[in-house]
């Protein structure tokens, strides 16, 4: 099977993720993507404002519905620092007759040659690139087996800061947050001060 990995804080999960999870989908004939909700961000250490179980509720809430879809806890109950060859690592070993695709924004495939391990990590996945449309082209990483290919995507602009900032400022979120995923946010007063 060919299946997508899509990681993340997912802080909150919004419209933006699905339409790119449903291009790589499309685009790349996979048979599944993957949500994986990261414990702690390489990159960015310590900037989860909901916790790991808000965030995975919020992921599984928004694509229970849709059979493309699943949700993976396994970078959550690892805890720690998320590392993505540890992820793929223990995903190949589970099904190592799978193709993985790790779907990335245009912003990390510049960074890939900085990633923890990547020239083991090459060995294992393929690289899908999301860009904006009309971006320039990727410049090529000197990652020895690297394959990265470019998905020009439908990119809206929603950030998940921006929409921590609006639930703060007490503003609405529907039309950029799906509807079982804003349910839940609102039920557990996420990203609202005290």
């Amino acid at each position: 099977m060919k299946i997508g990995l899509y990681g993340g804080s997912f802080d909150p999960v919004h419209f933006g993720h699905l339409i790119v999870a449903q291009e790589a989908y499309e685009r790349f004939g996979l048979d599944r993507v993957i949500f994986i909700p990261a414990a702690q961000s390489p990159r960015k250490p310590d900037t989860a404002s909901a916790s790991a179980e808000d965030r995975l509720a919020m992921v599984q809430a928004a694509t229970q519905d849709d059979p493309r879809f699943a949700v993976s806890d396994i970078e959550l109950r690892r805890g720690g620092v998320s590392y993505t060859l540890d992820t793929v690592r223990e995903l190949k070993s589970r099904t190592p007759s799978d193709t993985f695709y790790w779907i990335i924004g245009a912003d990390q495939a510049a960074r890939l040659p900085e990633w923890h391990a990547i020239v083991q990590l090459a060995q294992l996945v393929e690289f899908i690139a999301v860009e904006r449309p009309g971006s320039p082209a990727l410049a090529p990483a000197s990652v020895p087996g690297l394959r990265v290919q470019r998905l020009e995507s439908r990119l809206i602009d929603i950030s998940s800061t921006q929409l921590r900032e609006r639930a703060r400022r007490g503003l609405p979120l529907e039309y950029f947050i799906p509807h079982k995923a804003l349910v839940y946010l609102k039920a557990h007063c996420l990203y609202r001060e005290n």
